[in-house]
């Protein structure tokens, strides 16, 4: 019976913080700049393209062209916001994105770790991993359509290889930022390595996770186009490449803004995870702020 209330009391709690966050942001002046900076991009595309036809932006579609392909019921190239295919292709890189996201974190966080936490381990392993990170994923693309079968695979090996780079070296970094203090304080009050490894090295290096996190999803939606444009069927990188072979121009900025804004909307999620969990974060910056 007590914890009914005391749970009640605590949703009701985060969700007075998050309307209070909310109201916060809309009277800030955030929102305003930022659908400013969208004006300002289209109107600068529709100048250049549809107006002036300046230079190279003459062979481009311009946005009014775009925007009626997009909300077109009968759309001339047969990729709008009507057809069924238009749908598939955004669930098909969202699940491969999401399947990259959930390998490349669940490898590449316990790696970061053990790096930043073991010098041995480090002097063993990272010459490896910094050789092989500058290696673009294009290059793998071969090896990877040699090693595994069908469509599907190669596509999320080659997305989560950029992902596994970005998170591991992150995480190394908020490891190696923790004040050795901490550590040291902990050990003389009898916590154990696992205890130190749990209660300090974890939450001190969050704030560097979840930004190598954020970092992670945008190189995991660029490296899967660059994946799905030489192997796999269906998705944005398939539709951009496809449309490009066919001359359907509007249709390969429609697949790019539908990058855009599912990659926007994913690196959103995972700031927001990372706000929730780190709370005591935001507490710390806000009084640091009223300082």
């Amino acid at each position: 019976m007590a914890n009914g209330p005391r749970a009640s009391a605590a949703e009701v709690g985060a969700w007075a913080m998050l309307m209070y966050r909310i109201s916060g942001w809309l009277r800030s002046p955030t929102p305003y700049l930022m659908l400013a900076g969208f004006a300002a991009f289209f109107g600068a595309w529709f100048l250049l393209s549809e107006v002036f036809r300046v230079w190279r932006f003459a062979s481009l579609p311009g946005p009014r062209a775009v925007l009626l392909e997009w909300f077109n019921p009968n759309p001339v190239y047969g990729m709008s916001l009507y057809t069924p295919d238009y749908y598939m292709h955004v669930w098909m890189s969202l699940r491969r994105v999401l399947y990259a996201f959930v390998i490349s974190t669940g490898l590449g966080v316990p790696f970061g770790l053990f790096l930043g936490w073991s010098k041995v381990f480090r002097e063993f392993t990272f010459p490896v991993f910094e050789t092989l990170r500058p290696i673009p994923v294009l290059a793998w693309v071969p090896l990877a359509i040699v090693m595994f079968k069908g469509d599907e695979t190669p596509v999320i090996f080659l997305t989560t290889l950029a992902s596994f780079y970005a998170t591991a070296l992150n995480t190394m970094l908020g490891v190696q930022s923790i004040d050795e203090s901490y550590p040291r304080a902990a050990a003389c009050l009898g916590a154990s390595k696992w205890q130190i490894f749990r209660h300090v090295i974890i939450p001190g290096a969050l704030p560097f996770m979840f930004t190598g996190l954020q970092i992670s999803v945008g190189v995991a939606w660029f490296s899967l186009v660059a994946a799905e444009m030489v192997s796999g069927e269906y998705g944005l990188g398939y539709l951009i490449n496809s449309s490009y072979v066919n001359v359907q121009y509007p249709v390969i900025i429609i697949g790019m803004i539908s990058v855009g804004i599912v990659g926007y909307a994913s690196s959103a999620l995972v700031r927001l995870a990372g706000d929730y969990l780190m709370q005591w974060r935001v507490r710390e910056l806000a009084l640091g702020g009223a300082r």
